[in-house]
C-alpha cells in the first residue's frame, strides 16, 4: 500500500505541474516557461550539507519564467527523489532507518503588478522505514489587501476541505496555516493564509484524494485574482512596498521554511529549493506605513489573522 500511494501520488505531482504551467502560459502569451529536467545519481559532485546530510538519487523538472506581463517570476517543481540519511542528518523526521524517499509539486508565483497577490502551493509524500505521510498547503500573500480576494481564495481552499471532512477540517488548517507562517521576529504572518498540514497519514487512501483535491483547485483559487488585477494602474510607491514585502517572504524563506531546511540539509538541488526567491527585493530601515493608509491596513491583518 506504501509503494503504491508513493508512485500514484507521484505522477498526480508531476500531472499537476504540467497542467499548471500550461494554464500560466495560456494566461500571459508572450512568454514561456524554460524547462529544466534533472537527474541526480548519489551526490552528483554535490556536498550533502554542512552535517552529513543525505546522499541523494532521483529526477524532477523545473519550470521557470522571469520578465512576464504577469509573472516578474515564477516556477513550479516536481521532484522524486530518494536518499540515505547519514546518522548526524540534522533533520527531523518520523519513520525509522536511514532511508528517505519523498515526492512533491511546489511553486511560487511573484507577478509583476503590486496588486496581484503573491502565491505558494506546495504538495508532498515523504516516506522512512515503515512511515509515510502527506504534507504541504497553498497561501496568499498579498502587498495590498483586498477583502474579496482573501475571502475567494479561502473559499476555494474550504470548499475542498468539506468535500473531504474525513481527513480535512479547514479551520484546523487554516489556523494552522497561521501559525506555521509566521515570522515570529516581526510579529506577522507572511501573508492573509489558505491551508497547512503535516504528517497526513490516513492509511487508506482518503489523504491522496484529498491532496488531489487541493491541489486541483489552485488555478481556481488564484488565477481569478491574476486575470482581476493585472491590469490595475500603479506607480513607484506601490513598486517600493512590494519590494519591501517581497524581503518579508524572502525573510521567512531562508530562516523559518521547513521546506528551504530540508533540501539544504539534504543535499537537495540549490536551484530547486530556492525556486521561491523573487526577482527583486528591498529593505528599508524602521520602516512602519503611515497609519489609515493602505498599507498599514495590510500589516493590520498580518499582525491579527482574520478567519475569512
Amino acid at each position: 500500500m506504501t509503494v503504491d500511494l508513493f508512485e500514484r501520488a507521484a505522477t498526480g505531482f508531476r500531472d499537476l505541474a504540467d497542467a499548471i504551467v500550461a494554464a500560466l502560459e495560456a494566461a500571459d502569451p508572450t512568454v514561456r516557461f524554460r524547462r529544466d529536467d534533472w537527474r541526480r545519481d548519489g551526490l552528483g559532485g554535490h556536498p550533502p550539507g554542512p552535517s552529513g546530510g543525505a546522499s541523494l538519487t532521483g529526477f524532477g523538472t523545473t519550470c521557470i519564467v522571469e520578465g512576464g506581463a504577469l509573472l516578474e517570476r515564477g516556477g513550479v517543481g516536481f521532484s522524486q527523489v530518494g536518499g540515505h540519511l547519514s546518522a548526524d542528518a540534522p533533520v527531523a523526521m518520523p519513520g525509522e532507518g536511514d532511508r528517505f524517499r519523498a515526492t512533491g509539486v511546489s511553486l511560487v508565483l511573484h507577478p509583476r503588478n503590486p496588486y496581484v497577490p503573491i502565491v505558494h502551493m506546495n504538495y508532498r509524500r515523504i516516506e522512512r522505514g515503515g512511515r509515510g505521510w502527506f504534507g504541504g498547503g497553498a497561501d496568499l500573500t498579498p502587498c495590498y489587501l483586498n477583502d474579496d480576494d482573501a475571502r475567494h481564495f479561502h473559499g476555494v481552499l474550504r470548499a475542498v476541505c468539506e468535500g473531504h471532512a474525513d481527513v480535512a477540517c479547514h479551520t484546523d488548517l487554516k489556523r494552522a496555516c497561521d501559525d506555521y507562517f509566521h515570522l515570529p521576529h516581526r510579529d506577522e504572518r507572511r501573508g492573509v493564509g489558505g491551508i497547512f498540514f503535516d504528517h497526513l497519514d490516513s492509511g487508506d487512501g482518503r489523504d491522496l484524494a484529498f491532496v488531489r483535491a487541493a491541489g486541483a483547485a489552485f488555478l481556481e483559487s488564484w488565477l481569478p485574482l491574476a486575470s482581476q488585477h493585472r491590469d490595475d494602474p500603479y506607480g513607484e510607491r506601490e513598486r517600493d512596498w512590494q519590494g519591501m514585502r517581497r524581503g518579508r517572504y524572502v525573510e521567512f524563506n531562508l530562516l523559518w521554511d521547513r521546506g528551504t531546511t530540508f533540501g539544504l540539509k539534504t543535499g537537495g538541488r540549490i536551484e530547486s529549493i530556492l525556486l521561491s526567491m523573487p526577482p527583486e527585493a528591498s529593505w528599508r530601515y524602521d520602516r512602519s506605513p503611515e497609519e489609515g493608509s493602505p498599507e498599514a491596513a495590510l500589516v493590520d491583518v498580518l499582525r491579527t489573522p482574520r478567519s475569512w
